[in-house]
């Protein structure tokens, strides 16, 4: 299948699960590239925020230890920065501080922004992957380079009941 098949046929798997959520930018309405993979959900699946990623982090974080399994959705890389707080200092760390006591499976779904057709310059392309993997010992992060990577990747990320980073590449969604 091809990349964006395989986005959407993940979040369509996930969206059956009972205790998933679906929020951010853009979920329910149109407006990104990842918009398009989630038209077919159910609505009362997914929550649409204001532009404040830091405030959709603290809320998603809040949601998984209150028993959901929420999908919070940057539509880039750069726009999660404005949640590295909530990230690095809370999520990363609720495990060691609670002495494993809080779960928080939580995904954190992102994309390295599209350069192709038209290029929106350096503030949305960037790719901070490895640096969260350096800040973020006890959060999982995959970046999803080719399209059999995808739906595997979603199972494991929901299975595992850890908070995950998953990256995709804006421009795969229509070059894969």
């Amino acid at each position: 299948m091809k990349y964006f098949e395989e986005l959407k046929r993940s979040m369509e798997w996930l969206a059956e699960k009972p205790d998933t959520i679906f929020l951010g930018q853009a979920v329910a309405v149109p407006g990104t590239a990842i918009s398009n993979t989630l038209k077919d959900l159910n609505v009362n699946k997914l929550i649409e925020f204001p532009v404040n990623e830091d405030m959709q982090m603290g809320v998603s974080i809040g949601m998984s230890i209150s028993g959901f399994h929420p999908i919070s959705i940057y539509p880039r890389w750069n726009f999660l920065l404005l949640a590295t707080n909530q990230i690095v200092n809370h999520l990363d760390k609720i495990s060691l501080m609670s002495d494993d006591s809080y779960k928080t499976p939580l995904i954190i779904r992102t994309s390295i922004g599209s350069e192709r057709p038209l290029n929106p310059q350096h503030q949305h392309v960037g790719d901070y992957t490895d640096n969260f993997k350096n800040m973020c010992p006890n959060i999982d992060l995959f970046r999803l380079d080719e399209p059999d990577q995808i739906f595997s990747t979603y199972v494991h990320a929901y299975e595992s009941k850890k908070p995950t980073i998953i990256v995709e590449w804006g421009d795969f969604y229509n070059e894969k």
